[in-house]
């Protein structure tokens, strides 16, 4: 499910300034099932937009470029839940990153020209990147049904044999 709006940048954009998605993953049996929220507002008055990602084992924030276990499965914490702690360690993506030599300099950053040139590297020798095609199919997916939910104030869902985006059981169409 999603929503959103254009609720401050009232200026004549279609695109929504303001959304909040929530992503249900798993199968019917429910027993690994998982949800992930993401919400995006681009009226805060801050210049410097950041992202912070949170998952069982910890932290990854991309202000400051660090994984960390915070907020990470703890033992006492796994124990109660059958589980085994799992906690990150702490790293550094600065720390990480290699240096690009380009012959212009396009204004990317670091982390996207890295991201690209892992690409080029891969078109050249045939290896797997790091951030496979069939990533960038499923994050398409997330992005079309999130669209399709705003849109249509509906649950969205995805068909895996017919590879459509569902609303009220019918292909998501805009």
């Amino acid at each position: 499910m999603a929503n959103g709006g254009v609720y401050v940048w009232k200026d004549g954009r279609q695109n929504w300034d303001t959304t909040t998605a929530v992503f249900e993953y798993g199968d019917s049996s429910n027993e690994k099932n998982f949800q992930v929220v993401f919400s995006s507002r681009m009226h805060n008055g801050d210049e410097n937009p950041s992202e912070i990602y949170y998952a069982n084992g910890g932290e990854l924030n991309l202000i400051t470029n660090k994984i960390s276990p915070r907020g990470g499965l703890k033992e006492r914490e796994a124990a109660a839940m059958g589980m085994k702690p799992n906690l990150l360690t702490e790293l550094s993506l600065s720390e990480m990153e290699e240096k690009v030599v380009a012959s212009a300099n396009t204004g990317g950053d670091v982390l996207t020209s890295n991201h690209v040139r892992n690409w080029m590297e891969c078109v050249r020798s045939r290896k797997q990147p790091n951030a496979p095609v069939e990533a960038g199919y499923s994050h398409s997916i997330a992005t079309i049904m999130t669209n399709a939910s705003v849109r249509t104030g509906y649950k969205a869902t995805f068909d895996e044999d017919t590879q459509e985006v569902m609303v009220n059981g019918k292909p998501f169409q805009y």
